[in-house]
C-alpha cells in the first residue's frame, strides 16, 4: 500500500506539512518514492498563474534537447524554480530539479483555452519520448498554476535534500504521495499523483481491471492517454475523459467507476441517463482494492472508494482547510484542531467533496435518501 495526504486551504502553506503527514504514515509506505503536485501557487509563483509552467528532471545532455525544442517552439522562459539541494545519503542527485515558467508562442497567445491545453499537453507528451529512452528528460506537467515534484526516496529525506522547509514554494492545494514500491524496478512515471489538463488523482491500492480500462481509454485515440507505467494512471484519465471530454459533472465519475446495479439505478432520478452510462463505458469500471483523491480544475477536492472499501481514507478538517488523508493519524498531524465528530469515512457509494477555497465538505450519495 502507498499513503496519501492531500490538503486544501483557503490560505497558502508548505508541502512540508503534507510531507509530515505522511511521516505520521509511514507503516503504511516504506520510503521508496515522493510525488508532489502543487495548485494554486504562491511564493514567487504568485503573480504568474496565467503562464504555463513545465515541471521535471533533465540531465545536462537533456537540458539542452529540452532547451532547443522549446525554443524552437517559440516558447520564451520568463522564470524558473530550482530547489536548492542538500546532500541527503541514499538519495541520488540529478542534474537539474526545474519548474519553469514560459510565455506562450506569439501563434498561440490568442488561442482558446482548450486548444492552449491541447498544445501543453503534446508539447509535454514529445519531451516525454525525447528523453524517455535514456532517461535525460522526465516531464510530470506542464500547465498554467501546477507545479509537480517527484524523486525515488524517503519523503522525510527528500524533503530535506530538496530544502522544502527553508523554500518558500507553496500553495492552496497539495497532493503528496508516499510510495510502496509494488514493481521490481522504481520508475519516476510510475509515482502519483498524476495530472492531466487540469484534473490530478493519486491512489492507494491495486487497479485489477487495469488491462480493460487502459484498452479503451487508449481507443479514444486522445494521445493524451498514453504511457501507464502505473496501473493507477487510469484514474486520473477516467476522470479528465468523464469531465473535460464528456462534459459530465464531476458525481457521475464516482457512477462510472463504481457502476450501481440495475435495481440500484431504478431508485435514481437521472436512471435513464445512468443506464446508458453503465453501457456505454462498462470497460471503465474499475475492481479494486482501491481509495481515490483527486482534484478538478477549480480547485474541488475529491475521496472515493471502490465498492469493496478495503483501503482506509478520511477526511477532516475546519472552514478554510481540509485534508483527506490515507489515515487518520495524518489528519490528526495536520489539523489537531478540528471537531473529530465530523470526520468522514466514506464508504462505497460516498463521494466525499471539498469546495473550492476549502469553504466547505459535503458526502454525495449513489443512492437516492
Amino acid at each position: 500500500m502507498c499513503r496519501l495526504a492531500a490538503i486544501t486551504s483557503s490560505e497558502y502553506f508548505s508541502p512540508i506539512e503534507n510531507i509530515l503527514a505522511l511521516e505520521t504514515m509511514k507503516e503504511g509506505h516504506d520510503g521508496s518514492g515522493l510525488g508532489l503536485t502543487l495548485k494554486n501557487l504562491g511564493g514567487e509563483f504568485k503573480e504568474l498563474k496565467k503562464y504555463p509552467i513545465l515541471s521535471g528532471i533533465c540531465s545536462r545532455k537533456g537540458k539542452e534537447i529540452l532547451d532547443d525544442y522549446m525554443k524552437q517552439l517559440g516558447f520564451k522562459l520568463i522564470h524558473e524554480w530550482m530547489p536548492k539541494i542538500k546532500p541527503v545519503r541514499g538519495v541520488i542527485r540529478r542534474d537539474y530539479y526545474f519548474a519553469r515558467v514560459y510565455d506562450y508562442p506569439e501563434d498561440w497567445k490568442n488561442k482558446s483555452d482548450r486548444e492552449k491545453e491541447d498544445f501543453l499537453m503534446n508539447t509535454r507528451i514529445t519531451l516525454r519520448k525525447m528523453g524517455e529512452a535514456d532517461e535525460s528528460i522526465f516531464v510530470f506537467s506542464f500547465y498554467p498554476d501546477i507545479v509537480t515534484l517527484k524523486e525515488v526516496g524517503d519523503p522525510l529525506e527528500l524533503a530535506e535534500f530538496f530544502g522544502l522547509d527553508k523554500d518558500n514554494l507553496e500553495a492552496k492545494i497539495i497532493f503528496a504521495q508516499g510510495r510502496q514500491n509494488t514493481n521490481y524496478q522504481i520508475y519516476l512515471y510510475a509515482c502519483h499523483p498524476f495530472f492531466i489538463q487540469g484534473y490530478c488523482t493519486m491512489t492507494n491500492g491495486e487497479n485489477t481491471a487495469f488491462v480493460p480500462i487502459r484498452e479503451f481509454l487508449m481507443s479514444r485515440g486522445f494521445p493524451g492517454y498514453m504511457g501507464y507505467n502505473s496501473d493507477s494512471e487510469v484514474f486520473c484519465h477516467i476522470l479528465h475523459y468523464s469531465a473535460r471530454q464528456l462534459g459530465f459533472p464531476l458525481t457521475y465519475y464516482k457512477d462510472i467507476i463504481t457502476p450501481l446495479k440495475w435495481e440500484e439505478i431504478e431508485q435514481r432520478p437521472d436512471r435513464e441517463a445512468l443506464s446508458l452510462l453503465k453501457m456505454s463505458l462498462r470497460p471503465l469500471c474499475i475492481d479494486g482494492p482501491n481509495m481515490v483523491i483527486g482534484f478538478t480544475p477549480d480547485g474541488t477536492c475529491f475521496m472515493v472508494q471502490d465498492a469493496k472499501k478495503l483501503r482506509p481514507g478520511v477526511v477532516g478538517g475546519v472552514k478554510g482547510k481540509y485534508a483527506l488523508m490515507s489515515e487518520l493519524c495524518g489528519l490528526d498531524k495536520v489539523i489537531p484542531e478540528r471537531d473529530r465528530l465530523k470526520d468522514i469515512y466514506p464508504m462505497k457509494y460516498d463521494m466525499v467533496i471539498v469546495s473550492p477555497g476549502a469553504k466547505k465538505v459535503k458526502v454525495w450519495n449513489q443512492l437516492p435518501a
